[in-house]
């Protein structure tokens, strides 16, 4: 059968294409026929974002008539020695016959399309551009949200094509709009690229050895600026680089979801694990029989808007579910019931300090074993013993310092994305107190501080490992009263687990 001959068209597309591959990277190249509303290039310095973006609105505006794409950033006085100079060379380069008003920067194209250049801190012109069809913003870290606001509701100019806005940027930090916008949560009409140093191939072996070479003398920097990881702006209380070499594992859950359950009001019956891809419960390690486990809670108070259950491996400290939702304080507390019946009746200690209620519910279901801490009654100066754990001025510090001091031994130790992105952003303040920074969160950190703090009310070993329990005198508990946490787990490795 003889081959039909290909038309004019088809090979006129064939070598546009060829042309186009010739000048990509494999990683851009699909997305130059990407149409989501929301095109959001990630990327370390090196990575080729600026210059496919460039590229991609410049193959737009000669192919389809009618563009009035808008390319901007922050400030309008560094458009003309990056964007408008990258844009003239690109189209000099690529043969496209534009006429460039350098006064203006306009950039013109011969079926109509135009590229303008305005910077946001340049009020009147912006005003002054209208009908536009595309927007790239170089450096959208600069921009605040407000900002980038503004430049959305003008994407509404006529055209048959479809519209786009291209956002290119280094990331600075965790805690930025942008995170929390694009790549925090599910928009059908977002699309985001991730990319480094190493998936440009036009990029030459000095400036690769001059990127590499970060490694070895600011390895914080070589993470945030050439891997193009999400960083922080304040003094970190945790170690950043140890964090953030525990990002790059990318740790997956092996199950999401929750637990259901029939409630009859004065206890739960039928528990039962659910599956759900958008659950609030992660599971990175199964349950395994006889193991201890300790449960910390942080409830959903002032400077918080989730509730959290951090759960560990009491044997090593490591952790192996988390709970993080947005919930009534009676759904939270059934669910830390049920996370902590799944694991072994695990000793559980929230936090008291702006509701009581989970544990009165924990109290009122019956839960075998939540931590219990002791005060001292200020009329009759008994020692009084309360369920959940208080934070105060006073052990506020001792379980941020525990946890920091877990975490630089073995920042393995966790496994959680969510926890650890909190760690980058819990910072010291100009008073030099460990918080999390302004619009952050620290939810997860407090519960896991919690719960590694409450880790001596619960056995240390698997109970075929245990030894036998031992009776402790008199003058042995009170010792271990007066001890701190880390002091009574010494004194249990040296008398032994007592017997209750």
């Amino acid at each position: 059968m003889k081959k039909a001959k290909p038309s004019d068209l088809d090979v006129e597309l064939a070598l546009w294409y060829r042309a186009l591959w010739d000048r990509s990277n494999p990683a851009f190249f699909p997305l130059y026929f990407d149409e989501h509303r929301y095109l959001v290039l990630k990327g370390g310095g090196g990575s080729g974002k600026s210059i496919f973006a460039g590229s991609k609105v410049i193959e737009r505006c000669a192919d389809e008539p009618g563009h009035r794409w808008l390319v901007c950033r922050k400030v309008a006085k560094t458009l003309r020695e990056s964007c408008f100079q990258q844009l003239v060379g690109q189209c000099a380069e690529a043969e496209i016959p534009v006429k460039v008003n350098r006064s203006d920067m306009v950039i013109s194209f011969p079926n109509g399309s135009v590229i303008l250049f305005a910077g946001l801190d340049d009020v009147e012109k912006l005003k002054s551009i209208y009908n536009v069809t595309g927007i790239w913003i170089e450096e959208a870290s600069e921009l605040l949200e407000s900002d980038f606001n503004q430049l959305d509701i003008r994407l509404r100019g006529q055209t048959e094509q479809y519209k786009q806005i291209i956002l290119s940027f280094n990331p600075i930090s965790i805690n930025h709009w942008l995170k929390k916008r694009f790549f925090d949560q599910q928009d059908e009409r977002v699309r985001t690229s991730e990319t480094t140093y190493k998936d440009n191939r036009f990029l030459d072996d000095d400036a690769i050895r001059v990127l590499e070479s970060y490694k070895d003398t600011d390895e914080y920097y070589y993470t945030v600026y050439c891997l193009g990881q999400w960083g922080t702006t304040g003094r970190t209380v945790f170690n950043a680089r140890d964090v953030q070499r525990r990002l790059q594992d990318d740790i997956r859950p092996v199950k999401v979801g929750a637990f259901t359950y029939e409630d009859t009001g004065t206890e739960l019956k039928n528990v039962a694990w659910e599956d759900d891809p958008q659950g609030f419960v992660r599971i990175y390690a199964e349950p395994v029989k006889g193991v201890p486990y300790v449960i910390g809670g942080d409830t959903a108070g002032e400077g918080s808007d989730s509730f959290v259950g951090q759960v560990l491996d009491n044997r090593s400290g490591v952790q192996v579910a988390v709970l993080r939702h947005q919930t009534d304080e009676d759904l939270y507390a059934k669910q830390v019931y049920c996370l902590g019946k799944y694991y072994n009746d695990a000793l559980v200690g929230i936090e008291t300090n702006f509701s009581t209620f989970p544990v009165r519910e924990l109290e009122r279901l019956q839960y075998p074993k939540q931590y219990v801490r002791e005060t001292i009654d200020d009329y009759t100066h008994a020692v009084k013993r309360s369920f959940g754990f208080r934070t105060d001025s006073r052990t506020r510090p001792v379980i941020i310092s525990e946890l920091i001091k877990a975490c630089r031994d073995d920042i393995d130790i966790v496994c959680d994305k969510t926890t650890l992105e909190e760690m980058l952003t819990f910072v010291r303040s100009e008073s030099w107190k460990p918080e999390a920074e302004e619009g952050a969160h620290d939810d997860c950190v407090m519960a896991l501080a919690i719960a590694h703090y409450i880790r001596p009310q619960q056995k240390y070993l698997a109970a075929e490992d245990a030894p036998a329990k031992v009776k402790w005198s008199e003058s042995q508990w009170e010792d271990y009263r007066a001890a701190t946490p880390a002091q009574r787990k010494m004194l249990i490795e040296r008398w032994g687990t007592p017997r209750r």
